[in-house]
């Protein structure tokens, strides 16, 4: 199988550049415009693999993106290349709009026009999975859970922009046929993540001694899941999914963030007692503007239909994490002597693009 993944460098996309390039048989290409939160290192190994190349490409460049149709003549997309912090949506909306709609649009326009001159066997074959978000869905109450046919109620630029290229993916199946399949994933963590997103955020600062900032009260729910329990559902829906269809997929792990920091600082005391008790770092801050209260996933439908289920609880799987950061200073540090401090982001702030 030739298997073209968009944004592989990232902390989603690497794992599943990781997983595929090892497949038997399997021929990985791996288009990413290497921005800030594209890593190089996260592929180490498997970047001398045969089965596997990456082209630095922006998404939205339409002629690149059909040369990279022509060229390589995938049996499959996972797209996964997006803008993906709500904090810098909240900054910078306007990278959002040009990597999550414009991206997704050409990619599915090149998609559709390789798909159509394939014979029979290749169209029937041919899927393209478009990887996306519970944020498209909005908030939950105390109670309930979003279902593949919830209505979208986006809160950030973010959210918004996954929302419309959810709907342009559904379209270009509905209007042309393209055998397109919509995902939809809680919130993912695991080894390699970007320090932005919290899990990592606190990691880091947790070692540094540094305060660990909590928006609000910390009671903000999100559904958990661990990056290699997502590979391994976005490959069951590659080899199995339905044309035309959305699978949710979670981890059916519901927690506040206070309970994911204060986890993570019993694992901290544990393995890095230098700063212990890690809970006495602690600081609530001002919440987030537009903050979700609680997300939620219903994962009845891709465990029935597709036999998936995820491997890893959060405190088996967030006991990995830690243990990966401690192991691997390199690959963050790397990142932290780069453009990014652990500051905070999304406060409304100065850029306005």
């Amino acid at each position: 199988m030739k298997l073209l993944v968009t944004g592989g460098l990232g902390f989603i996309g690497s794992a599943v550049v990781r997983h595929f390039a090892a497949v038997p048989g399997c021929e990985v290409l791996n288009v990413d415009a290497c921005t800030y939160a594209g890593n190089p290192a996260s592929v180490a190994a498997v970047a001398e693999y045969d089965s596997y190349r990456h082209l630095r490409i922006d998404i939205a460049d339409a002629e690149a993106i059909l040369d990279v149709f022509g060229q390589f003549k995938p049996d499959a997309v996972l797209h996964l290349a997006a803008e993906s912090h709500v904090d810098r949506s909240i900054d910078g909306p306007g990278d959002f709009v040009h990597t999550n709609l414009v991206g997704t649009f050409t990619l599915l326009q090149a998609a559709r026009q390789h798909w159509e001159g394939l014979d029979a066997a290749g169209r029937e074959a041919f899927r393209f999975i478009h990887v996306s978000t519970d944020e498209v869905f909005g908030s939950l109450g105390d109670t309930g859970a979003f279902t593949e046919t919830t209505p979208y109620q986006p809160s950030s630029p973010y959210s918004a922009s996954k929302a419309g290229s959810d709907h342009l993916a559904r379209a270009w199946h509905r209007t042309y046929g393209l055998p397109v399949i919509v995902t939809n994933c809680s919130n993912n963590y695991g080894p390699r993540q970007f320090p932005e997103k919290l899990v990592p955020l606190i990691i880091l600062k947790g070692l540094a001694g540094e305060t660990l900032p909590v928006y609000g009260k910390g009671d903000n729910v999100r559904d958990w899941l661990y990056v290699d329990d997502h590979v391994s559902a976005l490959e069951r829906v590659l080899d199995r999914g339905i044309a035309g269809e959305t699978y949710n997929i979670g981890g059916n792990c519901e927690l506040t963030n206070l309970e994911v920091v204060r986890s993570i600082c019993a694992l901290l005391d544990e393995h890095s007692p230098a700063n212990a008790p890690h809970e006495k770092l602690i600081e609530f801050v001002d919440d987030r503007p537009g903050h979700d209260y609680r997300y939620a996933m219903d994962t009845t439908r891709i465990t029935r239909e597709l036999d998936w289920r995820p491997e890893q609880s959060f405190s088996s799987g967030i006991a990995r994490t830690v243990e990966w950061y401690l192991e691997n200073r390199d690959w963050w540090q790397a990142v932290l002597d780069g453009s990014y401090r652990l500051e905070r982001l999304g406060t409304t702030g100065d850029r306005q693009a």
